[in-house]
């Protein structure tokens, strides 16, 4: 059987600070002294919260959220594509 589990994370190195995603998801998302992402609870995202997510991913003037699906054996990155506002694979 396998496990599936998606989390939230943030390019540390992409990130430029501009706080959006804390904006559109302050349930997971506060801000450091610098206004960097801090994501909540090691990433997990709530069912709830999915669509908000995907949101913060795509409107993220960085592109510097991803969606992480991690299998029992399989890492998958879900990022958007630069203009497209759409999640990819």
């Amino acid at each position: 059987m396998t496990h599936t589990t998606t989390q939230l994370r943030v390019n540390p190195i992409a990130c430029s600070g501009h706080g959006v995603c804390a904006e559109l998801l302050p349930e997971l998302i506060t801000l450091d002294e610098w206004g960097y992402p801090v994501i909540a609870d090691g990433g997990g995202i709530p069912p709830r919260l999915t669509r908000t997510v995907r949101r913060a991913v795509t409107d993220c003037p960085a592109l510097a959220l991803r969606l992480t699906r991690r299998g029992n054996s399989e890492v998958t990155q879900m990022s958007a594509p630069a203009g497209t506002g759409k999640l990819g694979t």
